[in-house]
């Protein structure tokens, strides 16, 4: 078996390298126009063989989106509508469950760490919204962007952290712990802070409504993340209720009868002032997703009895086919823009997560914050949500333009984590006494 997925392996690499070949002959000899299936097809092939390599795998993700990506722009309308339906009504859901499996992975301790380390987490909540808005401000004018794209590079600093970041900060060295109690308090905070930054800097191009834009990262990320820490408790209590089969049935029964109950006895704005609503769809989706992974653990750990994390396994490949296709789809959106702006709008964003890194990383370090914190911190400020920046672009600002930036940063911050990860990986963090548990560090 291990020799048949060597020789697969092998296979594809080949395939990846054929394919680029022919790619390249046919721009040289003046074929660009059907060079697109090529492409599509390299990239697939490249990400094939990452996803079975022991080294390249954590860039597998980043080669698909790029796959995803090629395919939007050399087939856009396979992204825009199937059978009628337009496919930007899927990014909201998507979201939600994106949100959703990063509350999975939250508890009660991770909010409750901040008794523990309260310096460390304020350094990084602070500057997380005080670098990167106005880095994305500074960069929005700098190069001079039209107003919507301009709004976009400031929304995708404005936004929290991602998980990503604490997958970058375990690679890293970093404390993970921490990584994971900020990324919870900037997500927490964002439908105030989010906002608030927006309306004050990104108001000088386009027009923010706060409410509005409060309403959806509430409905889009703030209930889908609630909805997940109450699967966290189904799934991985130790408590027997939740290890039978009974109690687990009952749970998921009781969930799809309140389902059931708002759709059917509730409309579909909760309520409303002026232009901004509160929608159902978040408690919908949060409830059926409740259900679904109780039913999961229902039939595998109790039916089948098996056991395992399965969770941690399927949820990020969830993510990362959803954050695909939400790529796919705005960038299907914007493909002529893009052709235009492209350039100048990979540069600032390249330019906006390294001074991120860069500022957030040296700042803490000038506060004699640990190395492992540090890093950390740089993690946390350098990588933001991107896919909340995508939603919020076209269901509040209703700009396909300024979903651009983030879908550029997306696949952007997860090559640069992943090298700057690797770069710290390699270099061991040397051990400091803690003061107070602050994370500070004692002077040598």
């Amino acid at each position: 078996m291990a020799d048949t997925l060597r020789a697969a392996s092998k296979y594809l690499a080949w395939l990846s390298a054929l394919l680029a070949v022919t790619v390249i002959a046919m721009v040289v000899m003046g074929y660009r126009a059907q060079v697109g299936p090529f492409t599509v097809a390299a990239l697939t092939a490249l990400a094939l063989f990452c996803m079975r390599h022991p080294v390249l795998k954590s860039y597998a993700f980043t080669v698909w989106v790029f796959a995803f990506v090629a395919g939007s722009m050399f087939y856009p309308q396979a992204f825009m509508t199937w059978g009628g339906y337009d496919l930007g009504k899927l990014i909201v859901p998507l979201i939600q469950i994106i949100m959703f499996g990063m509350g999975t992975t939250l508890s009660i301790a991770d909010f409750t760490r901040v008794l523990k380390m309260p310096w460390p987490v304020f350094i990084g909540f602070s500057l997380q919204f005080m670098i990167m808005p106005l880095l994305g401000f500074t960069l929005a004018k700098a190069f001079g962007f039209r107003d919507e794209i301009a709004a976009g590079v400031v929304l995708i600093g404005c936004c929290p952290s991602g998980v990503a970041s604490n997958v970058m900060a375990y690679l890293a060295r970093g404390d993970v712990a921490l990584s994971v109690t900020i990324t919870s308090f900037t997500t927490l905070a964002s439908p105030f802070l989010t906002p608030l930054l927006m309306d004050k800097l990104a108001g000088q191009f386009i027009e923010v409504n706060p409410l509005k834009m409060m309403f959806e990262i509430i409905n889009m990320i703030i209930i889908p993340i609630a909805a997940g820490l109450i699967a966290n408790r189904i799934l991985f209590s130790r408590r027997l209720m939740f290890q039978r089969g009974g109690a687990l049935a009952g749970i998921a029964a009781v969930t799809l009868v309140l389902v059931v109950a708002i759709v059917g006895l509730t409309p579909v704005v909760w309520y409303q002032y002026g232009e901004a609503v509160m929608q159902r769809t978040g408690f919908v989706v949060g409830l059926l997703l409740i259900a679904a992974v109780t039913l999961v653990k229902l039939v595998i750990n109790v039916a089948l009895k098996r056991s395992g994390n399965w969770i941690d396994k399927a949820l990020p490949i969830v993510s990362m086919v959803a954050i695909c296709c939400i790529i796919a789809v705005i960038t299907a959106r914007s493909r002529n823009d893009l052709l235009t702006v492209g350039p100048w709008l990979i540069g600032s964003s390249m330019i906006h997560n390294l001074m991120g890194y860069l500022m957030a990383y040296w700042l803490a370090r000038a506060i004699r914050l640990n190395e492992s914190v540090c890093r950390t911190v740089a993690f946390e400020v350098g990588m933001q949500n991107g896919g909340m920046a995508s939603a919020l672009a076209l269901k509040v600002l209703n700009s396909p333009q300024a979903a651009l930036a983030s879908a550029i940063f997306g696949p952007w911050q997860n090559i640069s984590g992943s090298i700057l990860a690797t770069y710290w990986h390699r270099k061991p963090v040397k051990q400091a006494k803690p003061i107070a548990d602050f994370g500070l560090q004692t002077a040598d």
